[in-house]
């Protein structure tokens, strides 16, 4: 059985993390170097960097934070927001990112998938889907959450896998930061068109959450959450303690 990841992840606005619910009243939280760093000590497998009003604010992604939060880190780290071109990959990467992260980029240009898969490979682009339900749908959402793009969200996923998307995180709105647990619905559909790692974003609020959210759909290789651990709701070193004693692998 694959080692299951834990991966905190940093909802960046104006240089400070901040978290909301469903995407909407966003509240200062901490600095993200300060977190960063926290979480690369106490246990985190990786770590998800989001400017999350790079997109709808049509600018690129601050470098000058995302280099001084990858100086502190010494795990793999994702960076996404304001991603729209090959050379963003690149300037991104050039900061210290291991993986980068698209959404809107990709909605505008499909393209820019695959010709980054090209220059950097699978392992190195990562398909972000903010979905919502919709009409009885599955929608894809764009600019951090506020746009109905009108797409299909499953069959969007999949397309982007099939065309050189090396792993998927996938965003529930419907579940963000409401505390409720995953959105196993939404992940057992893309979990059974896709066979890239899928990771788990929206919703977690206790440990149980984990526990189900693995037991429940052996395919979703992580659990991203925000929240429980920037308040200390959670400790990443009980969580995965909790994990171990229900036959769930992960490294300790």
């Amino acid at each position: 059985m694959i080692t299951k990841r834990i991966i905190p992840c940093l909802d960046v606005k104006d240089g400070r993390v901040v978290k909301g619910v469903n995407f909407l009243g966003l509240a200062d939280v901490s600095s993200p170097v300060k977190l960063a760093e926290y979480y690369s000590k106490c246990g985190a497998d990786e770590l998800v960097f989001y400017d999350i009003t790079a997109s709808a604010e049509g600018r690129a992604l601050f470098t000058d934070i995302l280099r001084e939060v990858a100086s502190k880190v010494f795990i793999p780290l994702t960076v996404g927001g304001g991603i729209n071109t090959v050379d963003d990959f690149a300037r991104v990467l050039n900061c210290g990112a291991d993986k980068v992260s698209v959404n809107s980029g990709a909605i505008r240009n499909p393209d820019l998938i695959p010709a980054a898969a090209k220059r950097y490979g699978s392992q190195c682009v990562v398909i972000s889907a903010d979905v919502k339900r919709v009409g009885g749908e599955f929608r894809v959402f764009a600019k951090g959450g506020r746009e109905d793009t009108g797409m299909e969200a499953i069959s969007w996923i999949r397309r982007c896998v099939d065309s050189g998307a090396g792993e998927v995180v996938l965003n529930s709105i419907d579940t963000d930061g409401v505390k409720g647990g995953f959105d196993l619905e939404m992940l057992e559909a893309v979990c059974d068109v896709v066979s890239v790692p899928v990771i788990a974003s929206g919703g977690a609020g206790k440990i149980d959450d984990f526990v189900t959210l693995f037991k429940a759909l052996p395919k979703v290789d992580a659990g991203l959450a925000a929240s429980i651990f920037h308040f200390g709701e959670v400790q990443i070193s009980d969580l995965k303690q909790v994990l171990r004693d229900n036959d769930i692998i992960v490294r300790l």
